[in-house]
């Protein structure tokens, strides 16, 4: 058995992190840590897990830490990892990042839109966790820099597209609506009941920090500058991300081509699921999973394809990815522990 701690395991990515893991075949959940609820069982902060998860959490140790695990999961926001992975690697383990601080290769872009770096010799070692598209480079990684969830439901979608040549990359706008979770555990006004409810409204336009985390993956597979106009969504709902994505295409295009383009790709690809015919991604059908539903409609009075995907924020767009990582670290079963079957209603 594998044994893995989780490093801020009671915010809403680490608790998922948890009810994943727990279930794991594979692994042991040896070590949970919190700042806020150092000392206290697991349970008594999510009465979910009562006779489940029995362990206590504990003040972060990096050295109790590596002595207790063989796996890594950071869920800490921005900063924090870098200064406590490479001291992590340096003792032999294996590390998932569910920070934006091991996304990206160039330090420069991630200091534009975050903060000062202070671990830039590991940014060439890390590899960035999306599943289906890195798999190779995946399993061969000492350090993950899982992506953020926006970016997962965008780049799903469009990379088959922009390998295949059949988009125009100067055209693409992406539309994402996304749940409450997806701000974290840490009260804010904005997710206040009050404030979300009966509300629906765009947020940070144009100038959300995922934003260049898209554009240097994409650019990377098209094999040119690609720059997308993205405008995220704030809806009341507890969990779930509904990407709309329009691109206008290079030619005229069938449906049956823009079909049979994504299907291929993702072949045997467990977690991607293409919706047949008329039927679009629902976040109703992913909740709680780890799968990503793509569908799509073509506009052939205007020449444009339009994409629509469906993820859990929580899962596929954090902790199932970052499990679907380390089981590809481990060269274990790609879909152990993230079974989950989706809620029918």
């Amino acid at each position: 058995m594998t044994r893995v701690g989780i490093v801020g395991a009671t915010g809403y990515t680490g608790a998922e992190l948890v009810r994943i893991l727990c279930n794991h075949p594979d692994v042991e959940l040896t070590i949970l840590t919190s700042r806020q609820f150092a000392g206290m069982k697991f349970d008594s902060v999510y009465p979910s897990m009562t006779g489940v998860v029995d362990l206590v959490c504990e003040e972060l140790s990096v050295d109790s830490v590596c002595d207790r695990s063989d796996v890594v999961f950071t869920a800490l926001p921005h900063k924090l990892p870098m200064a406590i992975i490479p001291d992590i690697i340096k003792r032999g383990k294996k590390v998932v990042d569910l920070s934006a601080d091991f996304r990206f290769k160039d330090a420069t872009t991630y200091e534009s839109f975050y903060q000062s770096h202070t671990a830039k010799d590991l940014l060439e070692k890390s590899v960035y966790g999306l599943c289906e598209i890195y798999f190779d480079r995946i399993r061969n990684a000492e350090l993950i820099g899982a992506p953020g969830c926006y970016s997962t439901s965008v780049l799903l979608p469009l990379v088959p597209l922009l390998k295949s040549n059949l988009i125009d990359i100067n055209t693409i706008v992406a539309d994402s609506k996304s749940g409450v979770s997806g701000a974290g555990r840490t009260l804010s006004l904005t997710t206040h009941f009050c404030e979300a409810n009966e509300s629906f409204k765009a947020y940070k336009v144009a100038e959300h920090r995922h934003n260049p985390e898209m554009e240097a993956v994409l650019s990377l597979e098209a094999g040119a500058p690609v720059k997308i106009t993205f405008v995220p969504h704030l809806v009341p709902m507890t969990r779930g991300i509904l990407t709309t994505i329009y691109a206008n295409l290079v030619q005229k295009t069938l449906p049956e081509d823009i079909q049979n383009c994504i299907a291929s790709f993702y072949s045997g690809s467990p977690f991607i699921r293409i919706c047949p015919g008329d039927k679009l991604p629902d976040t109703s059908n992913v909740r709680g999973t780890n799968y990503c539903d793509i569908g799509f409609k073509l506009d052939e009075r205007n020449n444009r394809l339009i994409l629509i995907s469906a993820i859990d924020n929580l899962v596929k767009g954090a902790a199932g990815q970052a499990v679907q990582n380390m089981n590809i670290m481990l060269g274990l079963d790609e879909t152990a522990g993230l079974k989950a079957v989706p809620f029918p209603v």
